[in-house]
């Protein structure tokens, strides 16, 4: 049973992260240069249009970062134990997923193949850390509320 909720968990946080991600590309218009919404068929062709533009690439790295997070929250929340650990594993699957696109697609700036590192493990740490520390807290509440109950 704990098998099968942390692979469901697992797969709620890519989820949510891929579709955070998808959704951040998105919300620039400009950006956008492919007219149905279909970014694996038109990845290759989008990544050759973005060359030069910085600033798409730095917000591409945001908006990971930010999808990376929410991921490892929301898997933080579904797992029982080792909620910073299978938050960071969404960190790792998230960062081998984006090396396959660098190794395939070779359009991206040399800071972002360097950044992604950066990236992908603080973020998703930070979002299993968000979950532990809100559960701790109301750990702490629960036993104090225990102590007090006893007096």
């Amino acid at each position: 049973m704990s098998f099968i909720r942390n692979t469901f968990a697992i797969l709620v946080g890519l989820g949510i992260a891929a579709l955070t991600i998808t959704l951040g590309i998105r919300v620039f218009p400009q950006w956008v240069t492919f007219d149905a919404f279909a970014p694996f068929e038109h990845w290759q062709h989008f990544l050759e249009s973005m060359q030069g533009e910085d600033a798409f690439f730095g917000f591409l790295l945001f908006i990971s970062g930010l999808g990376t997070t929410i991921g490892g929250v929301a898997t933080a929340i579904i797992v029982k134990y080792a909620k910073v650990a299978y938050a960071i594993l969404i960190g790792f699957i998230m960062l081998f997923i984006a090396m396959l696109d660098v190794i395939v697609f070779p359009y991206h700036p040399t800071f972002y193949k360097i950044s992604i590192f950066l990236t992908f493990f603080p973020f998703s740490w930070i979002g299993g850390k968000i979950v532990e520390v809100i559960y701790e807290k109301k750990k702490r509440r629960m036993l104090a509320e225990k102590i007090i109950k006893r007096q």
